[in-house]
């Protein structure tokens, strides 16, 4: 939920809490409508005082974009199983998980890209966001050397499938989402499951 106005304030302002705010904002408000001076009115300082923390709205988007990346590493480095295909399919129960539980920090998140991923003309690669792409991308490169994905696709395009499908269905099910409640099938983990494992054994095969 949004914050609640708070009209007089008895302690500093930090940057840390503008971006706390910013991500509750985002639970019932679209990107276009998020704005500095409204986020200042629920902090209980005026517009002028929050630019001291922050430069403009491009700028608390990034720090919001690289709290939800940072947060998303340390879902997947909590995997521990050392069959690659196995980290991957948690992998991408993370990803759908992290979206579901925040879509607001998940529609932010995807402002930016991974360096990988070249975008013409856009000056938007996140760090954070190479990170998180890395991740699989190293899992990736085990099953390529094993079989578990035909060594001869491209290492780079199977692991740009693998997030546009597991970024889809984080999307998909999502829709119907409305001022922070996501409304889930009860089976949707079965589906994040199939979805993976449908694409993972179409990986065996060799590119056409």
């Amino acid at each position: 939920m949004t914050p609640a106005p708070n009209p007089r304030r008895s302690s500093p302002l930090r940057r840390e809490e503008i971006i706390d705010a910013a991500r509750a904002m985002l639970a019932d408000t679209d990107l276009e409508s998020l704005s500095l001076r409204r986020l200042a009115t629920s902090l209980g300082v005026t517009a002028p005082a929050l630019y001291a923390h922050v430069e403009h709205k491009g700028d608390l988007l990034t720090a919001v974009a690289e709290q939800g990346f940072t947060e998303l590493v340390e879902a997947f480095d909590s995997v521990d199983a050392k069959d690659p295909l196995d980290r991957l399919r948690s992998y991408g129960h993370a990803y759908v998980e992290q979206a579901i539980a925040d879509p607001g920090l998940f529609r932010v998140m995807f402002v930016f890209r991974p360096d990988p991923i070249p975008v013409p003309g856009a000056d938007n690669e996140l760090p954070e966001a190479t990170t998180a792409f890395a991740k699989p991308a190293v899992a990736i490169e085990e099953a390529m050397a094993r079989g578990d994905i035909h060594p001869d696709r491209d290492p780079l395009l199977t692991a740009m499938t693998l997030w546009t499908t597991t970024h889809g269905l984080a999307t998909v099910l999502l829709l119907g989402s409305s001022g922070g409640e996501v409304i889930l099938l009860d089976n949707y983990r079965e589906l994040v499951d199939d979805v993976i494992n449908v694409t993972l054994d179409g990986l065996r095969c060799p590119p056409q």
